[in-house]
């Protein structure tokens, strides 16, 4: 060895300055130090593939294209097999919602493709606990929207809701709390009836389009969106 280990020297283990980064609310870093490691790495398989022959880099289909395009297909595949919602807390309802325009939106340059099943694992993961409420938005929004575009299943989901605020008024007039076994029965049958009033007019239809647009832009959003500070800017602190 050309140069003796310091003892007296600092060393972070690589896992406790990422989680040191995540929780001390710069992310920004995180996202940028995957970016470079990729780069890094893209640029010796480059540099490798181009040693090898003048044949090979000039041709369209080297394998270093290839290699590219498999990579960028596994990236995304491996956002399939990943559960957004994992990480995902009631505290992160609780917080106030960010700005759709500088916050959840961005700029063009907010954006880039991940280069790595990490990192857009991780983009995700924090994504999602940062605009929570902006993807609940969305989700409600969709919903409306699809309501809007079947009136039959929003007609039969008013008649539920209608349903239940009528059993509520008999359950006040009439004292059914001192009865609870026909209360009982009666709730049993208002959940049958309110079951066979949504099935029967698509309301789970549109439910299930919008739980699937909500996912795909929740996905695409938050794979794509890079990561940045949750701290406030040094001139804004007080």
């Amino acid at each position: 060895m050309a140069f003796k280990s310091n003892p007296l020297s600092l060393t972070v283990p690589e896992p406790a300055f990422e989680s040191w980064l995540r929780d001390s609310g710069y992310l920004e870093l995180l996202d940028q130090r995957s970016s470079s490691s990729s780069s890094a790495a893209a640029a010796n398989n480059t540099a490798a593939s181009s040693s090898s022959g003048n044949d090979a880099a000039s041709d369209p289909y080297a394998p270093g294209f290839f290699a590219s395009v498999f990579s960028s297909l596994g990236t995304l595949l491996s956002l399939a097999t990943l559960n957004p919602l994992s990480k995902l807390t009631t505290d992160d309802f609780s917080r106030a919602t960010p700005s759709w325009t500088h916050g959840f939106i961005g700029s063009f340059d907010s954006y880039s493709f991940p280069s790595s099943p990490d990192q857009a694992r991780r983009r995700v993961h924090e994504n999602v606990k940062r605009f929570a409420r902006n993807y609940a938005t969305l989700f409600i929004l969709f919903f409306a929207c699809a309501l809007y575009r079947m009136p039959f299943a929003l007609i039969g989901l008013l008649s539920s809701l209608a349903l239940w605020d009528f059993f509520k008024f008999s359950n006040d007039k009439w004292g059914l709390d001192q009865r609870p076994v026909i209360r009982q029965c009666l709730v049993h049958m208002a959940q049958i009836v309110t079951a066979v009033i949504l099935i029967w007019c698509n309301v789970q239809m549109a439910l299930f389009c919008s739980l699937c647009v909500s996912y795909a832009a929740l996905m695409s959003h938050a794979a794509f969106r890079k990561l940045t500070s949750s701290k406030p800017p040094y001139g804004k602190r007080k």
